[in-house]
C-alpha cells in the first residue's frame, strides 16, 4: 500500500524532501504574514510554517480559518531544526482545511478532573495522554515479546464465567439465558487448565471487580496478564516475574524517552529497577514495617515536606511581589509556575495529613493482617527498587493457594511491590494440587461446588506442581509513567461512579 501522505515520525528520513502531512491542529500562533501551525497526527508533533508570500490565497485562508483540532493537510519542505519539537519543521507550500472544528471545549487553561473525564474522548488527544497511551502500548508489546521469546503460548480465558475466582463479594453478576453468570475476576482458573494442556501459557485480557473502592489504585474494569506454568514452584515464579518486570522497564526506558520527557518522569527510580529484587517473607516485612527505621523515615519525610512547603510559600510571595512590574511573557511564566506551586502544595498537604496515620497503622499492625496501601509504601521506602514479599498468612489468600509445607499457617504466595508508593503490581504463587484439600477449601469459602467440577478434574487427571501470577497492566503503566492515579492509563476508565463516555 502506498500512502498519500507522510507521518510525522518519518520526517527524519525525509529531510530536504517535499512531503504532505495530515493531522489535527493542536495550536496556532501568528504574526504579520506568518502562521505557525503545530500539527499532530498520532505519531508526533510538527511545526508547519505558513508564509503568506509562499502559498496561494486558498492555502493562506485555510491556515487563517483553521481552529484548534481542525483537520488539515499541509504540503511543504522538511527542514531540520533542533529547536522544534521532534527536531524538524515543514515550510508549507500548500495548506488544505479538511474540516474546520467547532469551538474546542478543552483549552490550554487548567481544567478540573471531572471536566476532563467527562470529555475523555477528546482529552485523549492531549500530549500528556498521547504519551501515556504510547507507554501503555510499549508495555503491552514488551509483555508479548517476553513471553513469546520464553516459549509461552498466548491463550484466551473466557470473560463470562460461572464461578468466582477470589470470592463472591466483588463479582458483577448477570443473567445468562436464565442462568447466573459473572464477569471474570481473573483468567487464572481457566489458565490452569490451559497450562495442563500446553505447559506454559499466558492470558491477556479484561477483568472486572465490583468492589466499591474509590482509591487511586482501583478500576472496576482493568487488564490483566496472567501466566500459568506447569512444573513451576514459588521460587521459579518469583524469578519469572522479576525477569518480566526488568524487561518491561528496560524497553520503556529505551523506546519511550520522548514520552517520559513529556510526562516529566524522573527516570532514576526506573533505571534502578534491575535484578535481583530484594525478597522478604511476610514476617520479615511485618518486622520492617514496625521497625525504628520506619519511624525515622516517616519523621524525616515530614520534616522535608515542611521545609519544601515553606520554600514554595516564599517563592509564591516573591512571584506575587514582582508580578505587577513583569512583562507580559514573564507574567505567563509566573502564572504557569503558580499552577505548579499550588498543585505541589496540595500534594504536600495531603502527605502531611496522611503520614501520621500511616505511622499509626504501622505501629498497630498485627501479624496475620493483610498489608494496606500505606503499609506497602512504608515497606518499599527501605529499598531502591521493586521488592518481592512471599509466604503470606493463608487466611487472606485465595482458596486455591498451596500451603507452605514447613508452616501450614502460610500460603506459598508472592506479591511484587513497586517503589515510590505504587504498591502491588504482581500477585501470585503456587496452586494447590491436592484434590481433597481443594474440595474442603471450596466448602469453607462458601462457594458452589458444582461449578468447580471441571477445576477439580485438573487434580484428577495428571495433577502436577504448577504456579502463576497476575500483572495489573494499568498499575504497571501508572508506576512507569509516574502518575498519581491509574485512571489516566486506560483509554476509557470505568470506576465506581463513571460509565461515560
Amino acid at each position: 500500500m502506498t500512502l498519500d501522505h507522510t507521518y510525522i515520525d518519518a520526517l527524519a528520513s525525509n529531510e530536504s524532501k517535499t512531503v504532505t502531512l495530515k493531522g489535527w491542529l493542536q495550536n496556532k500562533r501568528g504574526s504579520k504574514g506568518l502562521y505557525f501551525l503545530i500539527l499532530r497526527d498520532g505519531t508526533g508533533l510538527c511545526q508547519c510554517v505558513v508564509n503568506e508570500g509562499e502559498v496561494d490565497a486558498a492555502s493562506w485562508a485555510a491556515a487563517a480559518n483553521a481552529t484548534q483540532e481542525s483537520a488539515l493537510a499541509v504540503t511543504g519542505l522538511v527542514r531540520a531544526d533542533e529547536r522544534q519539537v521532534g527536531g524538524y519543521e515543514v515550510q508549507a507550500t500548500a495548506v488544505e482545511l479538511i474540516h474546520k472544528a467547532e469551538e474546542y471545549p478543552i483549552t490550554p487553561k487548567e481544567h478540573g478532573i471531572d471536566f476532563l473525564m467527562n470529555h475523555r474522548h477528546l482529552w485523549l488527544r492531549s500530549r500528556r495522554q498521547w504519551a501515556i497511551m504510547r507507554v501503555r502500548n510499549r508495555v503491552i508489546m514488551s509483555i508479548h515479546e517476553f513471553f513469546q521469546e520464553q516459549g509461552f503460548i498466548q491463550m484466551d480465558a473466557p470473560i463470562l464465567t460461572g464461578n468466582a475466582v477470589e470470592g463472591t463479594s466483588t463479582l458483577f453478576e448477570m443473567d445468562y439465558f436464565d442462568t447466573k453468570a459473572y464477569l471474570t475476576q481473573s483468567g487464572q482458573l481457566h489458565g490452569e487448565a490451559m497450562a495442563m494442556a500446553m505447559g506454559r501459557i499466558y492470558t491477556f485480557g479484561p477483568t472486572f471487580r465490583a468492589e466499591k473502592s474509590k482509591t487511586r489504585r482501583h478500576l472496576t474494569e482493568f487488564w490483566m496478564i496472567e501466566p500459568e506454568m506447569a512444573f513451576y514452584d514459588l521460587d521459579m515464579t518469583m524469578q519469572l516475574a522479576e525477569e518480566m518486570l526488568v524487561r518491561i522497564v528496560a524497553d520503556a526506558l529505551r523506546d519511550c524517552k520522548a514520552e517520559l520527557e513529556v510526562l516529566e518522569r524522573d527516570t532514576a527510580p526506573l533505571e534502578r529497577a534491575t535484578g535481583p529484587f530484594p525478597r522478604l517473607t511476610y514476617t520479615e516485612a511485618v518486622d520492617l514495617l514496625k521497625s525504628d527505621g520506619t519511624r525515622r523515615m516517616v519523621t524525616d519525610k515530614i520534616a522535608a515536606l515542611r521545609d519544601e512547603e515553606a520554600a514554595l510559600a516564599t517563592e509564591r510571595e516573591t512571584n506575587k511581589a514582582r508580578y505587577g512590574q513583569a512583562k507580559k511573557w514573564e507574567k505567563r511564566k509566573i502564572d504557569a509556575r503558580e499552577i505548579e506551586i499550588q498543585t505541589r502544595l496540595t500534594d504536600i498537604e495531603e502527605q502531611l495529613r496522611n503520614l501520621p496515620k500511616w505511622q499509626e497503622s504501622a505501629d498497630n499492625f498485627e501479624w496475620g493482617s493483610d498489608f494496606g496501601g500505606s503499609d506497602e509504601t512504608l515497606i518499599t521506602w527501605h529499598f531502591d527498587r521493586p521488592i518481592i514479599v512471599h509466604r503470606f498468612p493463608q487466611e487472606f489468600k485465595a482458596f486455591y493457594m498451596k500451603r507452605d509445607p514447613e508452616d501450614d499457617r502460610l500460603a506459598l504466595g508472592m506479591d511484587v511491590l513497586a517503589p515510590e508508593g505504587y504498591g502491588e503490581i504482581v500477585g501470585g504463587g503456587e496452586r494447590a494440587t491436592d484434590l481433597a484439600f481443594l474440595e474442603r477449601q471450596v466448602k469453607e469459602h462458601g462457594l458452589p461446588e458444582k461449578v468447580f467440577t471441571w477445576y477439580f478434574d485438573l487434580r484428577r487427571y495428571g495433577s502436577v506442581p504448577h504456579s502463576g501470577y497476575g500483572l495489573g497492566l494499568e498499575r504497571t503503566v501508572t508506576w512507569i509513567c509516574g502518575l498519581h492515579h491509574l485512571r489516566e492509563t486506560i483509554p476509557f476508565p470505568r470506576t465506581l461512579d463513571r460509565l461515560y463516555p
